[in-house]
C-alpha cells in the first residue's frame, strides 16, 4: 500500500507547476533530500538544482519564488531560498534550497 508522492516529489511539482502558471519552463537537473528533525517538527531539506530560459520572466519568477505558495499534501514549505543563480545568454542555472515539515 503506497503513502502517495513524498515531500521531495511533490516540492518538484510544486516548483514546475508554479513556473507555468508564470509562463516559465524549469528543468530540474538534480534533486537532493535529507531527512531533518528538532525536538518538534520533522520533515526534510532540500537542494534543487534546475535551469529556467533567460528571459525577464524566468529572472522575475526566481526573484518572486522565495514568497510563493507552494502547496504540498501533508507538508509545508517552512523556508525557501534561492542560493545561487548563474545567467547564460539563453538561461539561467538556479540552485534552489528549501526545508519541508510534515504537517500532523
Amino acid at each position: 500500500m503506497s503513502r502517495g508522492p513524498d515531500a521531495a516529489t511533490l516540492l518538484e511539482r510544486a516548483l514546475i507547476h508554479n513556473a507555468a502558471r508564470a509562463g516559465v519552463a524549469v528543468h530540474v537537473a538534480e534533486a537532493q533530500s535529507t531527512r531533518w528533525a528538532s525536538a518538534t517538527f520533522s520533515g526534510a531539506r532540500h537542494v534543487l538544482s534546475m535551469t529556467v530560459g533567460g528571459d525577464d520572466a524566468s529572472g522575475r519568477w526566481l526573484a518572486a519564488l522565495p514568497e510563493a505558495e507552494l502547496p504540498l499534501r501533508g507538508h509545508l514549505v517552512a523556508d525557501l531560498a534561492v542560493v545561487r543563480k548563474q545567467r547564460s545568454s539563453d538561461r539561467i542555472e538556479a540552485v534552489v534550497e528549501a526545508l519541508t515539515v510534515e504537517e500532523r
